[in-house]
């Protein structure tokens, strides 16, 4: 079963606030590009975890937290591609270079005629 933020935590609304909290030092410049990305991977891997119980619960969240940070540290949001958004854009085929496909309806506006 995943582990779920305890009612104490609920209120903390930003990646400053979650590493203040931990008492997690970080670097202002790293939050600032990547905080939502931090956010969202230190929920994947809340979700991903086994509840460990109370006792262990703050060590464990710290834990994650930090590991969240410092995946971003370490590299950068195109890298981890944490969002939707950036998944599907990596897996996207890139057109060959210098080659664009115009349909011939976008051209005459459907009109098109055998001539």
């Amino acid at each position: 079963m995943p582990i779920v933020l305890p009612a104490d935590l609920r209120d903390l609304e930003t990646a400053e606030e979650f590493l203040d909290h931990f008492a997690i030092p970080y670097d202002p410049q790293v939050v600032r590009v990547s905080r939502l990305h931090i956010l969202q991977r230190f929920h994947d891997y809340l979700t991903q975890a086994d509840d460990t119980g109370e006792e262990g619960l703050p060590t464990a969240m710290r834990a994650l937290m930090l590991r969240a940070y410092e995946d971003f540290v370490r590299s950068d949001p195109l890298t981890e591609r944490v969002f939707k958004v950036l998944k599907e854009a990596h897996n996207k085929p890139a057109a060959p270079a210098g080659r664009v496909f115009v349909p011939l309806s976008a051209v005459d506006g459907g009109q098109a005629r055998d001539e």
